[in-house]
């Protein structure tokens, strides 16, 4: 490990869930511009590294890890702009930005789910579990949240 990819040994990590840290625009949702608002506090607490949780597009039915793009902010959220303003303004602190970013998490809504509920010869078919055959689930797994974990 170099000196460089080190720094992480004696981070102090903040982590943001951005709906509930501040709300920059009057709407009553924390949002990015949000998060820049606050980058002299994060700061003054002495943290070299902040971990934000998803901002992706979401219809929002699990805390924004139900992502329906990758490649979009949720307009909740703010602008790609935003989001750039955000890193540069993190970085220009000293701050390391750390993106929760779950692949294996994505919306109903999400094109590669979409293509593969609609065609069992997709390529994207093979990016999930789909349960069982016949109505008979894959097994008797139980959610976290109560009930089974196939069930929606």
């Amino acid at each position: 490990m170099t000196q460089q990819d080190a720094w992480q040994k004696n981070a102090i990590i903040y982590q943001i869930y951005p709906k509930s840290f501040q709300d920059s625009n009057g709407d009553g949702i924390g949002d990015l511009n949000g998060v820049r608002q606050r980058i002299p506090y994060l700061k003054q607490l002495g943290i070299n590294a902040v971990w934000l949780n998803p901002i992706y597009q979401s219809p929002g039915v699990d805390n924004g890890y139900d992502v329906s793009d990758y490649y979009q902010i949720d307009p909740v959220m703010g602008t790609m702009a935003d989001f750039e303003a955000l890193v540069a303004d993190l970085h220009q602190a000293g701050i390391k930005l750390i993106m929760d970013f779950v692949l294996n998490h994505t919306s109903d809504q999400h094109p590669w789910f979409k293509a593969a509920c609609a065609d069992p010869a997709s390529p994207y078919r093979d990016y999930y579990i789909f349960a069982g055959k016949d109505g008979v689930r894959p097994n008797n797994w139980g959610s976290f949240f109560g009930g089974s974990c196939w069930a929606a």
